[in-house]
């Protein structure tokens, strides 16, 4: 398994700043609105808005902005954007295979940051197809490790359609086909097991290892990436290890 999750934890707990933690409330708000329009605004009966309200609480969002934003994508108060989800893919340094995923009321200023953000960062456009054929989209279900072991999440979800439970330091990331994302996660809470997030993301099918100078520029690409408000999500094939995660802390 690519450790890229592992970083991406390691990352997530160091997006508390508070300029950061501004970007990540807009952009979990953004996918209350789109899970509410696209499925009713009853969490109840729309797994999609469940989760991203589930995912938005554990990040801090005040509960205020999580209503309007339902209210908003489901239309019991006016207002919202016509979000659109699109799609870029490019190389980064090393060759790396990047996955851009922008949630954007318009495209062309999407497509102008991401852009930007690949040229000055050691990255390159790429037409499409040429990228995502190296990644597979999968449900993925995050928690907090507490007192929890790997056979205790295995056990719980294993039934439910779970692939695999990764070990990520502080949290256990559980991977399944998105067709099971909603089965692994009421199977948890059927244990009593809390989660933090359950989402379908794309994971590589080849990973590309990378030393501490390729970790550095990757990182930094992703970052400036990130810090645009149209962009949701950015996936990778870099496998950063251990040992390389600590060199770059050290």
């Amino acid at each position: 398994m690519s450790g890229h999750s592992k970083w991406a934890t390691t990352k997530h707990k160091k997006a508390a700043i508070d300029a950061k933690r501004g970007k990540l409330f807009a952009k979990l708000i953004k996918n209350i609105e789109v899970a509410a329009r696209q499925g009713g605004g009853d969490p109840e009966g729309n797994p999609t808005l469940f989760d991203a309200i589930q995912k938005a609480k554990k990040s801090s969002v005040p509960n205020d902005n999580i209503e309007r934003a339902r209210k908003r994508g489901g239309g019991e108060e006016a207002g919202g954007a016509d979000w659109q989800t699109i799609m870029y893919e490019g190389y980064g340094p090393n060759g790396v295979a990047v996955l851009i995923e922008c949630l954007t009321d318009n495209r062309n200023r999407a497509a102008g940051e991401v852009r930007v953000a690949m040229t000055r960062n050691g990255g390159n456009m790429a037409d499409p197809g040429s990228v995502a054929y190296l990644f597979h989209r999968k449900g993925v279900v995050t928690l907090e490790k507490n007192e929890l072991s790997e056979d205790d999440v295995l056990t719980a979800v294993l039934d439910a359609g779970a692939e695999e439970v990764n070990d990520l330091g502080d949290t256990f990331e559980v991977i399944s086909e998105p067709g099971d994302l909603i089965a692994v996660r009421t199977a948890l809470q059927s244990s009593g097991i809390d989660y933090d997030s359950a989402e379908s993301g794309f994971q590589p099918s080849v990973s590309v290892a990378v030393d501490a100078d390729g970790a550095r520029k990757v990182i930094k690409l992703v970052d400036a990436l990130e810090d645009s408000d149209d962009v949701q999500n950015v996936y990778t094939n870099a496998d950063i290890s251990d040992e390389v995660l600590a060199e770059l802390d050290a």
